[in-house]
């Protein structure tokens, strides 16, 4: 039998999918149905989190997972042109400009394509049917709006007020759940959807990072809680036909 049509062997081509988060750094491979082969992996996210050392970082997890053919990158904040322009939750101004997508083709010589964070897991959970939104609860909150599966304009949702002088970042992320305490704060969640749902009016509000897990209130009929895991399988949207557009524009 012809070694690249045996049924045990992962179907080409083969992503490698990276989830950059203000807490881990994380990893897999996917075959061409968006099966996970390899991993995930994940290390912890360095402090201080320079360019420079979390490439180095990334190229030396993913050295464990295998060979790939090309590269997806979630990104937690604002991404233009394969590059960076803000990085709320990592700590460093040094990321504005760096040229993470570029930076990580040339070290792991394969293509790469880059887009936020929260817009990759996105791709991973929606329905492709209408005005979906979905947001990431982790260090801070993610954020990503699409249109019957089109990625929108991306909006750092993050970084607007959303009571007092408190951006939904400080409102919601992972230093204000640890500083009101979890009761607290999920009533700040719950009032947050809210607002976005009235901001946004979206048929479908998907919830997913690592802290949507500790939601304990009952979800109105247009939330879902997703998986965490989408942060990385969702990067095989990213090569998918319909943006190819996005990146060639890039």
């Amino acid at each position: 039998m012809d070694q690249s049509t045996r049924p045990d062997r992962p179907a080409h081509p083969l992503t490698l999918a990276i989830d950059i988060g203000g807490t881990h750094l994380k990893a897999g491979i996917l075959d061409a149905a968006g099966a996970m082969t390899a991993g995930p992996a994940r290390i912890p996210t360095p402090h201080p989190a320079a360019p420079e050392t979390v490439v180095s970082g990334l190229t030396d997890m993913v050295a464990r997972l295998g060979s790939f053919d090309r590269i997806s990158i979630g990104f937690p904040g604002v991404i233009r042109n394969g590059a960076v322009l803000t990085a709320p939750n990592l700590g460093t101004e040094a990321w504005h400009g760096f040229p993470l997508a570029s930076a990580l083709a040339a070290k792991l010589g394969k293509p790469a394509r880059m887009e936020n964070d929260a817009t990759v897991q996105g791709l991973g959970v929606i329905h492709r049917k209408g005005v979906e939104c979905v947001i990431t609860l982790g260090t801070g909150m993610g954020f990503a709006l699409f249109v019957n599966g089109v990625p929108a304009p991306h909006l750092e949702l993050s970084q607007h007020p959303v009571r007092g002088r408190k951006t939904y970042d400080q409102y919601v992320g992972e230093a204000a759940e640890k500083a009101v305490g979890r009761r607290r704060w999920n009533r700040r969640v719950e009032r947050a959807i809210g607002f976005i749902h009235t901001l946004t009016n979206c048929d479908i509000l998907h919830i997913g990072g690592g802290n949507a897990r500790h939601i304990k209130f009952e979800l109105p009929p247009w939330v879902r809680i997703v998986s965490n895991e989408a942060g990385i399988t969702g990067g095989i949207h990213l090569w998918g036909a319909n943006l190819d557009a996005m990146f060639a524009a890039a």
